[in-house]
């Protein structure tokens, strides 16, 4: 046989030495890509040399100009033919907005994780990536600290959004027996920082921080950035597993109090626990009750896994619990209903929490007077 001529093989040369190591890696998919950690994340893929093309999905486009974007619901079963091709998915369209209605908010997250892990494995993805939290190791008093990624699920679905995040753990344990050969990591972030609006970042936007009386409050926060550090691990196969991820170590409550300069009020367990169940209950607050035991006990987490094979989080708590602190600056929440400035002055700083707690001891004399009658 003879010799390719010589131009064909500086050709083939010279096309060898010119392609990148994108050309080699994955295609990544990645739900909920226009806004949050999907687009954080969507913009880091889309310009690493390890990442061969990135498939934004979302309801809305968003602004990384080098994913290839499809608009659709990820409840859509036609999802699977945009998921063709894709050797890794991550899935990142969850709604744990506080002020969505409860059941349309399950009605999203697990019709929606469900349709993403039965069209990618329909479509022959390798490997789904799932964010829940690791709130759904629960916050007890007896935690360890800190849990390892093995340590038993212990929480209920008491807490805003937990139970959709448990659900979402049972599917992804099901999903490698349910669709053979596909593969599910979970990563489980600490007290996500960074753009983010949830009961525990409103909790600093307090004039007072509650702290329930006989409580171990630990605080350990992970940054948006980390997060997708740490997500991209789990897409470049890394490492697997179910993942925790944080800033290494935790604050205890007189450490948070000190660098935020927010001062404690004090309230006994039953009077603390009970109130927030009433305002939950009449719409005064937005979180029901189980959030507080996130403020209360500890659920910090040791990351082990990621530290095993070579991740290393950017960000301290205290450098997080400061852009936090800088980013809801001039917001006013009480019992995790926020106030308008002029409420929030007229309330006084441990004035607005005691109202809320007279509010809902109104309602139940209310209540009762009416049953009386």
């Amino acid at each position: 046989m003879s010799s390719p001529d010589p131009q064909v093989r500086a050709a083939r040369n010279q096309s060898t030495s010119s392609a990148s190591p994108a050309a080699r890696g994955p295609v990544v998919a990645v739900t909920g890509a226009a806004y949050g950690v999907g687009a954080l994340l969507t913009e880091q893929l889309a310009a690493s040399d390890e990442v061969k093309q990135v498939v934004a999905i979302d309801e809305r486009r968003g602004e990384c100009a080098a994913a290839e974007w499809h608009i659709l619901d990820v409840r859509d079963p036609a999802i699977a033919d945009k998921l063709r091709g894709a050797d890794v998915v991550v899935h990142l369209a969850l709604d744990l907005d506080l002020e969505t209605d409860a059941a349309a908010r399950t009605a999203y997250n697990v019709r929606g994780t469900q349709t993403v892990l039965t069209a990618a494995a329909a479509a022959g993805v390798h490997r789904v990536v799932l964010c829940t939290s690791a709130m759904v190791y629960g916050a007890l008093p007896d935690n360890e600290l800190p849990l390892s990624e093995d340590a038993e699920l212990r929480a209920t679905a008491e807490a805003t959004g937990v139970g959709d995040l448990l659900e979402i753990e049972r599917l992804a344990r099901r999903a490698p027996r349910a669709h053979p050969g596909l593969n599910v990591t979970v990563v489980r972030p600490a007290v996500l920082v960074g753009g983010t609006d949830t009961a525990l970042t409103r909790y600093f936007e307090s004039p007072r921080l509650l702290v329930v009386a006989g409580s171990r409050p630990a605080w350990q926060f992970c940054h948006v950035e980390d997060l997708c550090s740490a997500l991209e691990y789990a897409v470049l196969d890394k490492v697997d597993g179910e993942l925790a991820v944080g800033c290494d170590g935790w604050l205890e409550q007189e450490e948070v109090e000190e660098l935020s300069g927010i001062r404690r009020m004090e309230l006994p367990s039953a009077v603390a626990l009970g109130a927030a169940a009433r305002l939950h209950r009449i719409g005064l607050t937005p979180s029901p009750a189980g959030d507080l035991a996130y403020t209360m006990y500890p659920w910090v987490v040791s990351g082990s896994r990621l530290h095993d094979a070579g991740w290393r989080p950017q960000y301290t708590n205290e450098e997080v619990l400061a852009e936090l602190l800088e980013e809801v600056s001039g917001r006013h929440t009480v019992a995790g209903r926020r106030l308008g400035r002029k409420d929030a002055t007229a309330a006084g700083a441990a004035g607005a929490t005691v109202a809320l707690l007279g509010a809902a001891a109104v309602v139940r004399r209310a209540r009762k007077a009416r049953r009386r009658i």
